[in-house]
């Protein structure tokens, strides 16, 4: 027999949501200053502190990219987001969506692995909307997300009937966010394609340089290059310079990050790249940790960097506007550049900062029908 909606009338309030998650923020930041008595503040399992705690780490064991520098990046970003005054501000323009809102939706989302917890706001969007996550996570990426979930249950236990990790096939929901490649988006649509759905693709980000950059710009620069090795769809993967541009500043920046060459992964990339490209003759500029190419395409190989001349920017802003579904972010102190941002923030979105520019929120209140198969009636 199904359970009835009044059994499960307790829907967490959006209050205790946002209360819940800026105190799993506050966890978050504990774990990543070492302080241990955050107990005595927020209510959290020592032992749940503890397998985050190790997970900081020991991330690495499970997924060699995942080094500890840049599991404790991706945390300190998501803490910081969900300081309450940020979450407040977010769904403050869906006051009205929440007020109404009486249904739960099963929400499965397809989570992607390739830099630490990118499924995060995800996680985040679905839950604080009052609907139900059934999350499939990457292999690459299985580790991090319920120890976080494990935290967010002791701070507000009436999530833990709201969150279900499977490794199976999605079954039982309403709605789909998946996030994969352009080839894995193909088999998105023929098997999701029939519900509401978003499905990303891949992008890149890119950065516009005028060729008057500072020394601290062009640092920042290098760092939404190197960050995460390269692998975040809000990397920079591709610059567009000036006809006239000189690329002696910009590489003398780029060697002073030779530590990234002392990880075995990154470092192989580099060597078999650099050997394709002294074989077949191409031109190229290597700093000893990067590889920068002149090439059309925006979706360049770990270790390497594509660059393309413009000669206007107005004819530039063109370009990116017609290649806007390859494009993830713009990197550019240009202030005719719509949407750009600082140099060195790519990665580091805000909660508005919507993936594919695709504002989640928007399409999790949008959802209307009966949840006849949500959790709220199929529960036996």
């Amino acid at each position: 027999m199904c359970l009835s909606l009044q059994k499960y009338s307790t829907m967490i309030s959006a209050e205790n949501r946002i209360d819940a998650f800026s105190r799993l923020g506050l966890v978050i930041a504990a774990v990543l200053n070492d302080e241990k008595d955050i107990h005595t503040r927020v209510k959290v399992l020592p032992e749940h502190y503890d397998v985050l705690s190790r997970l900081v780490q020991d991330a690495h064991h499970f997924n060699g990219w995942f080094t500890e520098t840049n599991v404790r990046v991706m945390l300190a970003s998501i803490a910081g987001n969900l300081e309450k005054n940020k979450l407040e501000t977010w769904l403050k323009p869906y006051a009205a969506d929440i007020e109404r809102k009486k249904k739960v939706y099963n929400i499965g989302v397809v989570m992607a692995g390739n830099i630490p917890l990118v499924g995060f706001h995800d996680f985040l969007s679905v839950l604080i909307t009052g609907n139900r996550i059934i999350a499939k996570l990457s292999d690459d990426d299985n580790k991090l997300l319920p120890a976080l979930a494990g935290i967010l249950v002791d701070i507000e236990p009436g999530f833990k009937n709201y969150i279900e990790f499977t490794n199976k096939k999605l079954e039982n929901f309403h709605a789909i966010i998946a996030t994969g490649s352009n080839n894995t988006s193909r088999y998105f649509d023929y098997y999701f394609g029939k519900y509401p759905n978003i499905i990303r693709r891949n992008r890149n980000g890119v950065a516009v340089l005028a060729g008057n950059e500072t020394l601290q710009e062009l640092e920042k620069l290098a760092e939404d290059i190197f960050l995460y090795f390269g692998l975040g769809c809000r990397n920079v993967s591709k610059i567009f310079v000036p006809r006239s541009y000189n690329f002696k500043a910009f590489l003398e920046v780029l060697e002073k990050t030779p530590k990234i060459n002392e990880h075995y992964k990154y470092f192989n990339n580099y060597e078999h790249n650099k050997a394709i490209y002294l074989v077949n003759g191409r031109e190229h500029f290597d700093t000893g940790n990067l590889l920068l190419v002149e090439d059309h395409r925006f979706a360049s190989p770990v270790s390497v960097l594509y660059y393309e001349y413009y000669d206007s920017i107005q004819e530039l802003g063109k370009l990116l506007k017609a290649n806007a579904d390859k494009i993830q972010c713009i990197v550019s102190s240009d202030g005719g550049l719509d949407n750009a941002v600082p140099f060195g923030k790519s990665q580091f979105p805000g909660l508005w900062d919507y993936a594919d520019g695709v504002d989640t929120l928007k399409f999790l209140f949008s959802l209307k029908g009966e949840s006849k198969n949500s959790f709220l009636s199929r529960n036996k």
